[in-house]
């Protein structure tokens, strides 16, 4: 009887395992800021969505994720309420966000004042994985990188001699426009002009008056999604006409300026990422395009992979936060952007080392142009003019 019982026992121990959701681990708490709301939404309407399908595949690992979401509307004050919610009210093991670099890099202070990892999904300000924090981890490439790629896909498509930047004075447009003209300068581009401007100005026709003078034969823009539509709506307007204009990500990679096909038309962007890059991508895009009537931008891939990184870490460090900073810094992970992994190099740490191709706005879509072993059509080069 004693081993009949003992049997019993065990095979009920069994079934029990076997039984829906028995067994599984405690959901892992994850915060999520983003830009919700304010002039950033409709990027940070693609991040949801990109953290929304992470969530779903997460689940099929196993992993479920009890996500804590907070808006920062794209203001850093009100991402520092945000981090302080999640780490010592909501008490998550991890934080996936914010978007813009100025957020970002006022949450990373914060990650690091409270010890609670920080996975940085697309904001691109080099300071940010430069200042020692060890809480603190980047998916995306930083400004350098969006940088070095416009300028050599310029170079490589032509012999242009002279460049003017336009910018917004944030963090994420003085960084980017500061590591760009050092690049320019370094591969014997003159820069004609330097212009910063308010961000959310209704005109800055006076300014690409200014530029247009110069006649410089590259562009570089470097702006969130409305003022770059609005700022090429203009420079319709006025017919400046380079040779080409470059776009700095953020805004010139969005479904919304992709959209505006006559003033995107033949605008080159860098990116974080392209739906075409893997196997993995084309069945992201596929599925996102389904469920959300639109294509993916970086953003939505890049806080994909940040949500995955982020909640296999903390499953792996089973909510403890010591062991979750532990676990992104010594993992690796393959996904939508290639290998992820954290690390120390050229005056940076746990960041990681992701390539951007350059796209080009051709027949209404977006296509990739640079490098040559990537590209998916040819670049349409010099900047044939405006109808």
């Amino acid at each position: 009887m004693k081993k009949l019982a003992s049997r019993l026992l065990a095979t009920a121990a069994v079934a029990a395992l076997l039984l829906p959701g028995a067994a599984r681990a405690a959901p892992v708490k994850v915060g999520f800021i983003n830009s919700i709301t304010g002039p950033q939404a409709p990027i940070g309407e693609t991040m949801t969505y990109g953290a929304e399908l992470a969530i779903e595949d997460l689940k099929k690992k196993g992993i479920d994720v009890q996500l804590f979401k907070q808006d920062d509307s794209g203001k850093p004050d009100k991402a520092i309420s945000a981090i302080e919610q999640l780490a010592t009210g909501d008490e998550v093991s991890i934080v996936v966000g914010p978007y813009t670099s100025a957020c970002a890099n006022a949450v990373a202070k914060q990650a690091e004042q409270y010890g609670v990892p920080q996975v940085i999904p697309a904001a691109s300000k080099e300071d940010i994985t430069r200042q020692g924090y060890k809480w603190v981890f980047r998916v995306n490439a930083p400004g350098e990188v969006y940088a070095h790629s416009l300028i050599d896909a310029a170079l490589a498509f032509g012999h242009p001699k002279t460049v003017a930047f336009i910018y917004e004075s944030t963090d994420f447009g003085a960084s980017l426009s500061k590591v760009g003209k050092a690049y320019a300068g370094k591969k014997g581009l003159t820069v004609v002009a330097d212009e910063a401007y308010q961000a959310g100005s209704p005109d800055y026709r006076s300014t690409l008056t200014k530029i247009k003078e110069k006649n410089p034969d590259l562009v570089f823009m470097v702006s969130y999604v409305a003022d770059a539509i609005l700022l090429m709506r203009q420079s319709k307007e006025i017919g400046l006409k380079p040779q080409a204009f470059l776009g700095g990500g953020a805004g010139f990679d969005t479904a919304q300026f992709e959209g505006e096909t006559a003033i995107s038309t033949n605008v080159f962007s860098v990116t974080q990422w392209t739906p075409d890059s893997n196997a993995k991508s084309e069945e992201f895009t596929k599925r996102y395009q389904a469920k959300y009537g639109k294509r993916p931008t970086y953003h939505a891939a890049c806080t994909y992979t940040s949500m995955m990184v982020a909640a296999e870490a903390a499953a792996k460090g089973g909510g403890n936060r010591d062991k979750v900073r532990a676990a992104l810094a010594s993992g690796s992970w393959q996904d939508l952007l290639g290998e992820v992994k954290f690390e120390a190099y050229d005056g940076y740490n746990n960041q990681n080392k992701n390539p951007m191709p350059v796209i080009q706005y051709q027949g209404g879509k977006s296509v990739t142009v640079y490098p040559a072993n990537v590209a998916k059509a040819k670049a349409v080069y010099p900047f044939p003019g405006w109808k």
